[in-house]
Formats: structure tokens, sequence, C-alpha cells
């Protein structure tokens, strides 16, 4: 009998990792909490709600236009907080250091995770460092982990979508995958792609500040927002349908992805947010998120509805309707 092995597209974020998840790490792992599969931890404790959220970065390569390694990990796990609409607070790094790392390399990742750890008004807390045979990783992998409070009244969730519900994102997308692999493979483009990796929380805050009815906040990072409204779709059992026409990409994000055999509904984001908002309140927190730095050019680009539950279906520029799948297979390697 053929012995299954781990393929690099289970680490994609796609059907490949969610079959991974469900198929091998559940059954052995599964409880109420863990089960809800969101971006962060729901935990009570005593009259507080925290979320609490772990995440590994393996990007190659470890520096990229707008980001490296070192603030990706921080903003990666800050918007994993926000998501569940807390305030982060403090988080845990781990560093696996490959023998052979530049220490002047380190110091600047180091450099980096603090200014974004300050920009984001969180402390790391703790850390750990372990040093591995030249050969054995690449250069450096980072794990970290992170806790925040949810406020009093912030109920937020992939479970959450209602039909009616629009969807709501803070602008273009593909910015962070184009530049990671630009850069890997070489490529130059007339103006140079930057990553668009920023810790999401101030802006969250705003958002929440004008509306309790904010459903579900989702960061479409691996897997990009097909795959991420796929996930709510599948987690609420709603339908979610978008308006392609609506759909935000860079003029050089979109040549990068046609030149490339890519669809920039699958490309990794690491400084956006998906909001699923009632439609009474949703004008109201799209005025709020243009108002933030980070906000300028929030648009609406879908809804969600009861119909085909489960699916997300893409209304496109010439009038036809196609289904928008999880990722299948691996787009874009070591992306986060």
């Amino acid at each position: 009998m053929k012995t299954e092995r781990i393929q690099m597209d289970h680490g994609a974020g796609g059907r490949a990792s969610h079959d991974l998840v469900a198929k091998t790490f559940m059954p052995a792992l599964a409880n109420p909490i863990l089960s809800e599969l969101n971006d962060s931890a729901l935990l009570n404790f005593q009259d507080v709600r925290l979320a609490m959220s772990t995440d590994s970065y393996v990007v190659d390569p470890i520096f990229f236009p707008g980001g490296d390694i070192g603030s990706l990990a921080v903003h990666g796990t800050v918007n994993d907080l926000a998501m569940r609409g807390a305030q982060p607070c403090y988080l845990s790094v781990g560093f696996i250091l490959e023998e052979g790392l530049e220490i002047d390399d380190l110091e600047r990742l180091l450099a980096s995770m603090a200014e974004a750890a300050r920009d984001a008004g969180v402390q790391v807390v703790a850390a750990d460092t372990k040093v591995v045979e030249r050969g054995k990783a690449d250069r450096i992998f980072i794990n970290t982990a992170g806790v925040g409070v949810i406020a009093p009244g912030v109920d937020v969730a992939g479970q959450n979508a209602k039909s009616g519900d629009l969807v709501l994102i803070n602008g273009p997308v593909g910015d962070h995958g184009i530049a990671v692999l630009s850069t890997r493979e070489g490529l130059s483009f007339q103006t140079e792609i930057q990553s668009d990796s920023a810790p999401l929380n101030g802006l969250v805050n705003d958002m929440l500040e004008v509306s309790r009815n904010i459903h579900v906040l989702r960061d479409p990072t691996r897997g990009g927002i097909a795959t991420a409204l796929n996930e709510v779709a599948n987690q609420s059992a709603v339908g979610i349908e978008l308006e392609e026409s609506s759909l935000p990409v860079r003029p050089e994000v979109n040549a990068a992805c046609e030149m490339l055999g890519l669809d920039p509904l699958y490309v990794a984001n690491e400084g956006k947010v998906l909001a699923l908002v009632a439609p009474e309140d949703a004008e109201q927190v799209l005025h709020k998120m243009r108002q933030h730095p980070l906000g300028r050019q929030s648009c609406i680009i879908g809804r969600v509805v009861s119909e085909h539950p489960g699916r997300v279906v893409l209304q496109t520029g010439i009038g036809g309707r196609r289904i928008v799948d999880m990722l299948s297979g691996e787009q874009l390697p070591r992306i986060c």
C-alpha cells in the first residue's frame, strides 16, 4: 500500500491544507475551542474574553519589497487577533536559526520586528532561540503566538455571516504574493510592487467604534480572498457573491498575474481585511475605513446570500457567473 506523504501544496492554504487539518490534525487534537477554526481562539478567562493565536513564518526570500520575515511575523499574528475583534497585547517569538545566517541580517530582522511591534502597540514578552545545522533550514524560521483582549459587545467569527451582509475590503489585493514572487524569481516590472504587510488592529478598532454589526473579519493571506471567503461560506453555511468589476487590483499586479498565469483572487495578502457587515451599517463602516491610512481605497466587493450555501460565485465583467472554489494545488510557495 502506498504511503501518503506531505506535499508542498499542504502548506499553500487551499484545499489540501484544509483536508490535512480535517483528516489528520483534528481527529487527534479537536476540542470545542479549536474546532471553530477561526484565525484566533476565543478564551473565556474569568470575566475577560481573550483571543489567542499562533503562526509560523518560512517566507523565501526573508527580505522583500515592503517588508521582511521579521515585520511579517508581527503583522501576521497581530492581524489574526484583530480578525476576532481583539486588541492585541502580547506576543511570544521563537526563532529557528540556520548555521551560517549572517548576524547583520539577524540584527536587521530584529530591528524590523521591534519597529513593527511598536507600530502595532504590542510587546514581545517571551522568546526562544534554536540553531540547526547548515542545510537543515532556510536561514531563519519564526514562530509566534499572540494574546489580545476582546471588548464587551464584540462578536466576530467566521460562523457569524448572515444573508444580506455586504463584503468590504480595505484596498487592492495580491500585492504581497507578487512582491515576494518577483523578488524570489528575479522578475522586474516597470513599477516596483510592494508588499502590503501591515498591522490591521488600528483599522479594525476604528471599524468597531462605529458598528457592532460587523459579523466576520478575515485576513486573506495564503490562498487569497477566494480561499478566505470559501472558508467563511462553509463555516456559516451561506453563499457569497462577488462582483468582478468591483474587485480592486493594481494594474501592475494584474499585469504580473496575467504574465505569470495567476488569478489575483488566489494571491496572498498581508495587510488586507475582508469584513462582512450588516447592510444597514455597511456605509458608515466603509466611510470610517476610508478615513484610516490603511483603508483609503476601501470598497464593497460582494454580498452574502442564502442561495448556494458553502459556495462563492463571481459575477464576471462580461455578464457571466462562475464558481470561485478554494485554492487547489500550490500557486505561490513560501509567501508567508
